[in-house]
């Protein structure tokens, strides 16, 4: 079993709060690392099966009402029991009464997120970091939010990279050695979730178009999100198209960058940015082989840019600090794929370079970034495909992608 970083916040958590959470995508490890947090006697109850959730369903607060401590696994599927769940832990207060997971994010729906606050703390659970994988915990976000390049150690470069990137990180598609085998179970995973977890968390009328919808916005990953182009090829209207992408954010497939902006710029795009939680989802539902960048690099670039936003969105989830990603352009067309800001306003910018070779103009970019935040920038970094570290002028550097890990 690989470390999961997460897991020192969450008995933090478990040890002061009431009830946790463990959200994140199905297969990504909650199950496991719920069933190593709980404390000993402590039932584990799960909703998959049809004869618990059946019985949650028709009577949550008779449920809940036999229940010291309880482990509850997929809650989404019966949400009813987050009131009931409220009604227990305000009798007794006792900390770590309640660990949860759930493959949706619950806490979009208002009356569900009113219902625990205070109570509950979550913490996001996604396929496996590229550092959990090596085992062992890297310093990136707490070096560059100070200011200082991380270290490298062994670059991971060309073909490698490429392998890294395409195989993801949820743990049962690693287990397949061949990428065939691999893209079969990452397009299967695809299909269970929409079948069994969407009709969960929504009512739509054309649930037979999204695994068609999810092959059309992979071919928009990393690119400004525009509903109406989107929904085009499939006949659906932007709102339902911008609909569907929110039950999509829910099940932890994609995510929408926000755009970077400050009220003293009026020239900034303010439009978000799409990208998948997991590079091989992605190039999977692209058919996006080794094989195949390896005779044309071309479509690597948006894949390895949507692998970098999950990778720091995984280093995020265990950091210290709460720590928020955006996207920058403006009207000009400048642009820095990546905004990183912390508590305090600061602001690191990342741009991604699939290619072996960094040139200043592609800092400028992130020069309009620093000049739009003033003392607040405290970096601005080319991540590209290769083994040097190089400075390109004050507070801004090339770095190699596998300092992410290293």
């Amino acid at each position: 079993m690989y470390p999961r970083f997460i897991e020192h916040r969450l008995r933090e958590a478990m040890a002061d709060t009431r009830v946790v959470m463990i959200s994140g995508p199905r297969q990504s490890g909650k199950t496991t690392l719920a069933e190593k947090l709980a404390s000993d006697g402590m039932p584990f109850l799960t909703l998959d099966d049809q004869t618990t959730l059946e019985t949650a369903r028709a009577d949550p607060v008779g449920f809940i009402r036999g229940l010291d401590k309880a482990v509850i696994d997929e809650i989404q599927r019966a949400p009813e029991l987050l009131l009931a769940i409220k009604r227990s832990v305000d009798t007794d207060k006792r900390p770590g009464r309640f660990l949860l997971t759930g493959s949706a994010n619950l806490m979009t729906l208002p009356n569900i997120a009113d219902s625990l606050a205070g109570r509950m703390e979550i913490a996001e659970l996604l396929p496996l970091a590229q550092c959990e994988l090596h085992e062992k915990r890297p310093e990136f976000l707490e070096r560059v939010l100070q200011g200082k390049p991380p270290a490298i150690g062994t670059p991971i470069v060309g073909a490698e990279l490429v392998q890294r990137v395409l195989s993801g990180g949820y743990p049962e598609a690693l287990q397949r050695a061949s990428w065939p085998r691999r893209q079969k179970w990452l397009l299967d995973y695809i299909k269970a979730v929409i079948e069994r977890d969407v009709r969960d968390i929504a009512q739509i009328e054309h649930s037979r178009q999204l695994p068609r919808l999810l092959r059309v916005l992979a071919q928009q990953t990393s690119k400004l999100v525009n509903h109406s182009k989107i929904g085009s090829p499939l006949g659906i209207g932007h709102v339902t198209i911008q609909k569907y992408i929110g039950i999509l954010e829910q099940l932890f497939l994609v995510k929408t960058l926000q755009p970077w902006y400050t009220n003293e710029l009026k020239r900034l795009v303010k439009t978000p940015k799409l990208h998948f939680l997991d590079s091989g989802l992605l190039a999977a539902l692209r058919n996006t082989s080794p094989a195949r960048l390896a005779g044309d690099r071309m479509p690597f670039g948006a894949i390895l840019e949507t692998f970098i936003v999950a990778e720091l969105l995984k280093l995020a989830s265990w950091h210290d600090e709460r720590i928020e990603f955006f996207h920058f352009r403006d009207r000009d067309d400048y642009e820095v794929d990546i905004v990183i800001e912390d508590p305090r306003a600061h602001v690191v910018g990342i741009e991604v370079k699939a290619a072996a070779t960094v040139t200043a103009a592609d800092f400028s970019g992130l020069r309009k970034l620093a000049e739009a935040c003033g003392k607040r920038f405290i970096s601005g970094l080319v991540l590209y495909d290769s083994d040097t570290t190089v400075p390109f002028g004050e507070k801004l550097f090339a770095l190699p992608i596998s300092a992410l890990w290293k």
